[in-house]
């Protein structure tokens, strides 16, 4: 199944939301009152993970997320005991395990690096939804 994710941030940080879209299918938002853009990225993902099961390709805008996994960084991220190539302490740790953990185990699973804001229908639904909901908490709070 293809899951297209993506994070928003009014501000970085600042009010944030994230979104999974399913092309012709489901779909999922939400947002944090006070984050990053990375971090409603990898969030995106984090739960396009949890809440869909089986065979995964994940389509995302963002290198952060992409690269982790296609250039394994979490592999030396762990021989380093979660410090970057800087020696600096991997950001969003607390994301990044849960996710590393389903990296691990889901063999099923692949990860497709796509341009924003280039016109793909399925990734423009994401950045959409994750906007909303990052204005929505700006709003409400």
């Amino acid at each position: 199944m293809d899951v297209y994710t993506d994070g928003a941030c009014l501000g970085n940080p600042g009010p944030g939301g994230w979104a999974y879209v399913v092309p012709d299918g489901r779909s999922a938002s939400g947002a944090e009152v006070h984050t990053t853009n990375q971090r409603m990225e990898l969030f995106a993902v984090y739960r396009a993970l949890s809440d869909l099961g089986g065979d995964l390709t994940i389509y995302s805008d963002s290198a952060y997320v992409v690269n982790c996994y296609q250039n394994k960084w979490w592999m030396g991220w762990e021989r380093k005991g979660w410090r970057t190539s800087s020696g600096s302490a991997v950001a969003n740790l607390d994301l990044w395990m849960p996710v590393i953990d389903i990296f691990k185990t889901r063999k099923e699973l692949g990860f497709v690096k796509v341009k924003g804001h280039s016109g793909d229908r399925y990734n423009e639904a994401a950045d959409s939804l994750a906007n909303a909901a990052a204005r929505r908490i700006a709003r409400d709070g």
